[in-house]
């Protein structure tokens, strides 16, 4: 079996049916990973804390464990390998951040081996999941890490301005060298916790153009969706008016984030639990793969979806629970109860000149509006306008129904939609009012 890319970055199987990528087992790259990890954290304890200087984005260090040990490294069963840190001080902070101490970062990565997940995306990456569900560890291209590196002083301007954000949260960079190949890795946070079903999954952007899951990723178990499948599936997603002023906040914020580093075709990766329904048959729980065991009494630690919204985190404590694992409760338009994790995906694409050549050639045989490549400013419009319209909306309290249930004119209203004539109203208000009376009518939105 071969899920080998056009490029040849992707994973194969050995004669013996163990994955490789880049010729390396996987079994050797989780070790190297876990060595290598806890080698350079644990030599960065004995550095003192101090502010990040511009010097430190680009400083990397490099060590060599031989399989027979050294002096510094410890003896193992593995290729021998060079690892690779880069900007240790400067990640050091961002964990520091998130309240991610250096035991726990360890106990994470390097006390329990790593669970590797399925890929659906077309990218080739491993990605590798902590036994305690707290971080993702996923290869990357020489491109992507290269555009990482550069990214890394904005990041942490608007980490320090923004620490509620939705944006993957980067905690390391490396490289593993062995055999003549180079395997870079990022550790990020894990947005689905595998101890809550994921009955719905999808990957959003905001595009029509092909935005459809293939026929092959909807007979797996648990599919991953995409937009015009969410359309299909779902009236939107209702929150209450200050968890969805939140949310929409956060996203506006991150998407001018990623307007001004020019970054495109990132993805919503959304996944919906509906509560009181039991798992589907033969689903995986969270994000592609695992067993769906989590340690007695453990929670999640760090970084959850209610809390990436919220401006104080307060309120986010009220909800994140060992029962809910930080989602943010919503509705569907049925009243069916929810818990939503998100966040903001696959942001290390600049627009480069590939980019605009792809958008080019689209454009002139499509829909230029719908494709999914675009420029960064009209991107990041289409990708917010599609989430607050089509895919998060406010839920109205019965209350508050009566104000809505106002007739308009062309010369009062301000929403710029159609005016129906023989409603005496525009289309918006037109559409309000029938979801209005279908709610009043135990229907739901």
């Amino acid at each position: 079996m071969s899920t080998t890319t056009e490029n040849g970055v992707g994973g194969s199987r050995n004669p013996s049916g163990e994955k490789t990528y880049k010729k390396t087992t996987s079994s050797a790259l989780k070790g190297a990973i876990q060595l290598g990890i806890g080698y350079t954290v644990g030599n960065l304890t004995s550095k003192p804390d101090r502010d990040v200087l511009m010097q430190d984005f680009y400083v990397v260090e490099s060590v060599f464990l031989p399989s027979e040990g050294s002096n510094l490294t410890p003896a193992h069963h593995y290729p021998d390998f060079r690892f690779k840190t880069y900007a240790p001080l400067a990640f050091r902070y961002f964990r520091e951040l998130f309240g991610i101490k250096p035991d726990d970062y360890l106990y994470s990565i390097c006390n329990e081996p790593l669970i590797e997940l399925s890929n659906p995306g077309a990218s080739g990456s491993l990605f590798y999941l902590t036994s305690d569900d707290e971080f993702i560890i996923k290869t990357v291209q020489h491109k992507e890490a290269e555009f990482l590196q550069k990214l890394l002083p904005g990041y942490y301007m608007n980490l320090n301005q923004n620490p509620r954000t939705l944006l993957p949260k980067f905690y390391g960079l490396y490289c593993i060298q062995s055999g003549g190949v180079n395997i870079r890795l990022v550790v990020m946070n894990n947005v689905l916790p595998r101890s809550v079903t994921m009955h719905y999954k999808y990957d959003l952007k905001g595009s029509t153009y092909k935005r459809r899951a293939s026929r092959k990723e909807r007979e797996k178990a648990c599919p991953v969706y995409k937009d015009l499948d969410f359309q299909d599936m779902h009236e939107g997603l209702y929150f209450d008016a200050d968890t969805y002023n939140a949310l929409m906040k956060t996203l506006q914020r991150d998407c001018r984030v990623l307007e001004s580093f020019k970054i495109m075709d990132y993805s919503l990766l959304l996944a919906v639990h509906v509560l009181d329904q039991s798992p589907k048959e033969g689903c995986e729980p969270g994000q592609a793969g695992g067993d769906g065991k989590r340690p007695v009494a453990q929670r999640v630690l760090y970084s959850t979806a209610m809390e990436s919204i919220q401006g104080d985190g307060k309120a986010a404590e009220a909800h994140t629970t060992d029962d809910t694992m930080g989602g943010i409760p919503a509705k569907s338009h049925k009243e069916e109860k929810l818990l939503i994790f998100l966040g903001i995906i696959d942001i290390l694409q600049s627009y480069r000149f590939i980019k605009k050549l792809e958008h080019s050639w689209k454009a002139l045989v499509y829909d230029g509006d719908s494709v999914s490549v675009h420029r960064p400013g009209f991107y990041a419009n289409r990708f917010l306008k599609f989430m607050s319209t089509s895919v998060f909306r406010k839920t109205l309290s019965k209350s508050a129904i009566s104000s809505s249930l106002v007739l308009c004119d062309r010369a009062t209203c301000n929403d710029k939609a159609p005016f129906i004539p023989s409603s005496n109203m525009c289309s918006y208000h037109l559409n309000l009012i029938k979801c209005d009376i279908r709610y009043l009518s135990g229907g739901g939105y």
